[in-house]
């Protein structure tokens, strides 16, 4: 286990608990993560903002400034900011928006970034990808991995449903993605990562399998440790890959043509379910059992999206990663394939609601 624990890039610290914002204190006082003590801290609208008065002395000194979207253009903002008020380390504080800007600033300028996680809404709180917005689309920018990871289940708590259900349309979203890696391992001799693979997988069934709702401490918390496991496997594997297929491709594309409908947790649910079906996956009895007992999306109504517009997703989804190969890649479906398959998995679908 030594030569492993070596070979992952895991962060100085991961606290998931009740209360783990308490832990802050002690982990800005690590000279690995502070060398001096000035700290900024970035913080996202609602939670964020509350946060920081009841921490105390860690950040009682720190200078705050606040995230209002999740753009590109806030990300430079921020980090000409940081480098202007020499700091030696970031804390991002709120949802997966204010820790996306958060590591992309603290990128630019080579802060340590420690990642103070209000929702459980994507992997992004623990992963070496930014999603930003520029020019009006979502693109994923490479960053480093935080250096910690905080996630205090009773902010969590208090965050809206509909971002733990994305959450776990994120994590279990995994085991698509993997299927997505093999069939390219299979198909064109893409070498498949081994130790990410089994870290994402893990991950995702942890979710899958596990039976409790997201009222229990025990059920968020895997969530949460999967989320988190589901950043390092695609830092071990240096991709996306071990976390982001075909469900992905289908979700880019959702927020391409039709932005603002809903949230990547939520898309990447559907879109997982839908290319299980296709890749007619084994496990995809197991995977829509788990979406409808937590009353995760499954269908294209579900994400306020028609059965024509779900078709141009699933149509235009290869072009939003040029050079990935997945289950729709392989099957290249045209037009009237592609409606015919999402009519049929429609119904169903919709009948075991």
């Amino acid at each position: 286990m030594p030569l492993l624990a070596r070979m992952v890039p895991s962060p100085v610290s991961v606290e998931i608990r009740r209360g783990a914002v308490a832990a802050l204190g002690g982990l800005l006082a690590d000279s690995r993560v502070s060398r001096l003590g000035r700290v900024a801290v970035a913080v996202g609208r609602g939670y964020g903002e509350r946060i920081v008065p009841s921490i105390g002395p860690a950040l009682e000194k720190a200078d705050i400034y606040r995230v209002d979207d999740g753009s590109v253009d806030a990300a430079l903002s921020l980090g000409d900011a940081l480098r202007a008020g020499g700091y030696d380390a970031l804390v991002g504080i709120g949802g997966g928006r204010t820790l996306d800007v958060g590591k992309y600033a603290a990128g630019m300028i080579g802060l340590p970034f420690v990642s103070v996680a209000t929702t459980l809404t994507h992997d992004g709180l623990a992963s070496p990808v930014a999603s930003l917005e520029h020019n009006g689309r979502k693109h994923s920018y490479g960053v480093a991995l935080p250096l910690a990871v905080v996630i205090d289940l009773d902010y969590v708590r208090q965050s809206p449903r509909s971002q733990l259900l994305g959450g776990i349309g994120d994590v279990v979203s995994n085991l698509n993605a993997l299927a997505d890696w093999r069939l390219a391992q299979d198909v064109h001799g893409e070498p498949v990562d081994g130790l990410a693979a089994a870290m994402a997988q893990t991950a995702g069934e942890a979710v899958l399998h596990h039976p409790g709702t997201t009222e229990d401490d025990d059920f968020l918390t895997s969530l949460a440790q999967g989320l988190v496991l589901s950043g390092l496997a695609m830092s071990v594997a240096g991709t996306s890959r071990p976390c982001s297929g075909s469900c992905h491709e289908i979700c880019h594309a959702i927020d391409q043509d039709f932005p603002g409908r809903s949230t990547h947790g939520l898309q990447v649910a559907v879109g997982a379910l839908f290319s299980s079906w296709l890749r007619e996956d084994p496990m995809v009895g197991a995977l829509d059992a788990c979406l409808r007992r937590h009353g995760v999306p499954r269908l294209p109504a579900d994400i306020g999206l028609t059965t024509e517009e779900f078709t141009r997703a699933v149509l235009d989804g290869p072009g939003t990663r040029p050079g990935r190969f997945t289950v729709l890649e392989h099957l290249d479906l045209g037009p009237d394939a592609a409606r015919e398959r999402v009519e049929t998995f429609v119904a169903l679908f919709g009948a075991r609601a």
